[in-house]
């Protein structure tokens, strides 16, 4: 093996001829001019044996910062702050954490599972990474092991640790309790709720049964140096979805990335997906290949290096750790992973390199902010608008139905079969004549059956025009309530809330309603007849008359008798006696007459209003209960990023 200095790493051959770093940079993103697609393949990579000079196994499991080309320890990091020491950029963070926190998604319209998972992620990360590190520029640097499944994520934990802190194995029983090693002076800080508050958490009492599921445990050891902790995550691709959510949780928090998969898993989507997640936010980033076979090992590397570079991953650290078997109480008894633990020991050693590290890692997640929160902002701009969307079909229906009452109300279309035939037989009968008589005469009572008969066919009029007025408005508001029913399920996701607003207590009850409100209007239209001063002057002081059947004759009037007459709508309104508004001027006179017309008019215009609004109240509670963002929600994300940008 031939060795030649090329930049800022020492390169070497291999039997094959291939070059391989031994040696990488610990800053990430420099990993040296003419070695982008090049692994750090250790000092073991070519062979079983340990290489001359690496140590023996049992140097091998010293502490964490006890490698041969370690610095000296360093205390714990005091001046990392990776942003100005200003209270407004705090503030700015937390006005954009708490507009972020309160945004509402309607689960079922479109851009609700993104918008949601956009929210998690963004406000994930303000509360867990972002602001704990802008109150507290002193903690620890978080080294997260995240990775595959069966990928020795634990075994690599382990050996970097120089101890068994975390169990093994594909079916270990802590696979949702992630593990994280610190020195016993850092174990405070992680202790406390400013580090991921959501998350449970418990000090390791041996490792039996570290803790429970979804709950981090906590192991303090002296073989971490102050400042530094290193956490094994949950497998990002495990078949339980909670697993890889908790990984992405503890990804969220990290300063710097540890990812590891193995020869025959680096092609996965879900290891992508991770991957340039941390490119988007330009993380601090090393990739750990493990379990390389030594047959193919070169196509291999080069495989897994073009791919990084495609996916824009050139400048992440690599490493790959060859097959092995010599692995005893859970981790590494020969040197495979040396030269992972000596770029972290690196990293950590220092605290200029710290800041290097986490100072990156910020700033690609402050600067993700520039696009991440803008698009969250389109997210609610989209189901804003489809709240728009649906609330105008609603508004539209419901207009359309209004417009077309009041024109059947008007046009004399009404004025036909049975309300029609009804006042024919008033007309007929005389009673628009009977019901006036002179004063001082007694009316003419007739016989019994006479008016009994006058009685029906009055009754029977008032019926008809009940019905008609009825049967108006609950067709006009169940074809309203089909055009939005109509229109909400051409939605995706609309139609669950149209099934809910049909299916909410109290529909079904608008005949009963209606039914209701006209027979309150006639009486109403009844009293405004018999109102002081309403009768010509005239005419009242010889002459009196039944009051609900001159009401019954203005209502025939205010349905378009005279529009029906001169249009032909009604066919026997030529031979149907006389002019209702011919009798009403002559008992009230003009002026009179449009006055109790218009007040006539406008509280049938009113009660029917009413009605309609009553009818789309289910539509409108179920868009007010579906969650769409509020209208300004948009404008104040885009106006948090614009007061990021400033204060940053």
């Amino acid at each position: 093996m031939n060795d030649v200095c090329h930049g800022r790493a020492t390169v070497s051959t291999d039997e094959e001829g291939t070059p391989i770093m031994t040696r990488p940079s610990a800053v990430p993103g420099t990993t040296g001019s003419g070695a982008r697609d090049r692994f750090g393949t250790g000092p073991a990579a070519t062979s079983d044996q340990p290489a001359q000079g690496s140590g023996t196994a049992s140097q091998v499991g010293s502490d964490f910062l006890q490698g041969p080309l370690a610095p000296a320890p360093a205390g714990p990091a005091e001046s990392r702050a990776p942003v100005p020491d200003d209270d407004h950029f705090e503030q700015v963070l937390e006005t954009l954490r708490r507009q972020i926190r309160d945004l509402e998604f309607a689960d079922a319209l479109p851009n609700a599972e993104e918008g949601r998972t956009l929210q998690a992620d963004v406000l994930a990360q303000l509360s867990d990474y972002v602001l704990p590190r802008v109150r507290r520029p002193d903690i620890p640097l978080l080294i997260a092991v995240a990775g595959s499944t069966g990928a020795g994520k634990s075994t690599l934990v382990n050996s970097l640790v120089g101890e068994q802190v975390t169990t093994t194995g594909v079916r270990r029983p802590t696979t949702n309790s992630p593990v994280l090693a610190c020195n016993p002076a850092d174990v405070d800080w992680f202790s406390e709720s400013s580090f991921i508050p959501s998350l449970p958490r418990m000090r390791q009492q041996g490792l039996a049964m570290p803790g429970k599921d979804g709950m981090l445990v906590l192991a303090a050891t002296e073989s971490m140096p102050q400042g530094v902790a290193l956490l094994d995550t949950p497998d990002v691709d495990s078949a339980v979805a909670a697993h890889h959510e908790f990984a992405a949780k503890f990804l969220d928090a990290a300063d710097l990335w540890v990812f590891v998969t193995t020869s025959t898993r680096y092609a996965d989507a879900r290891v992508w997906e991770f991957l340039q997640v941390a490119r988007d936010r330009d993380t601090s980033l090393a990739v750990v290949l493990s379990r390389v076979p030594r047959r193919g090992r070169r196509q291999l590397l080069d495989h897994f290096g073009a791919m990084l570079e495609a996916n824009g991953l050139g400048s992440a650290a690599r490493f790959a750790i060859p097959e092995t078997d010599q692995i005893r109480g859970g981790r590494f008894t020969s040197n495979v992973a040396d030269h992972v633990r000596d770029y972290l020991a690196e990293v950590a050693g220092e605290t200029e390199q710290r800041d290097r590290v986490s100072r990156r890692t910020f700033v690609g997640v402050i600067e993700s902010f520039r696009t991440r929160v803008p698009e969250l902002a389109r997210q609610v701009e989209s189901q804003i608008e489809t709240g728009r969307i649906l609330a105008t079909a609603v508004d539209d229906a419901y207009a359309t139905a209004r417009h077309r009452i009041e024109t059947s109300l008007g046009d004399g279309s009404l004025l036909r079969g049975s309300m029609l035939a009804r006042w024919q037989e008033v007309t007929a009968g005389g009673e628009l004549a009977k019901s006036l008589r002179m004063r001082g005469r007694r009316a003419r009572r007739g016989g019994r059956v006479e008016q009994a008969e006058r009685s029906q066919r009055v009754g029977a009029l008032e019926r008809a025009i009940r019905e008609a007025l009825e049967a108006l408005v609950v067709s006009s508001c169940e074809r309203a309530g089909d055009e939005v029913e109509q229109r909400w399920r051409e939605i995706p996701g609309a139609g669950e809330l149209a099934a809910k607003a049909l299916n909410q207590p109290g529909t079904g009850l608008l005949a009963q309603q209606i039914r209701q409100e006209i027979a309150e209007w006639q009486r109403e239209v009844a009293e405004m007849t018999t109102a002081s001063g309403a009768t010509k002057r005239s005419v009242a002081r010889f002459v009196t008359f039944d009051h609900d059947v001159v009401a019954l004759v203005l209502i025939i009037d205010l349905l378009g008798y005279e529009r029906s007459r001169s249009g032909g709508g009604a066919h026997a309104a030529e031979s149907s006696g006389p002019s209702p508004q011919r009798l009403l001027k002559g008992l009230f006179g003009a002026q009179s007459l449009r006055s109790i017309g218009a007040s006539a008019r406008d509280g049938l215009g009113k009660r029917i209003l009413g009605l309609l609004e009553r009818e789309r109240v289910p539509f409108d509670s179920a868009l007010a209960a579906a969650g769409i963002p509020s209208e300004d929600s948009a404008v104040q994300l885009y106006q948090a990023t614009y007061n990021l940008e400033i204060a940053k």
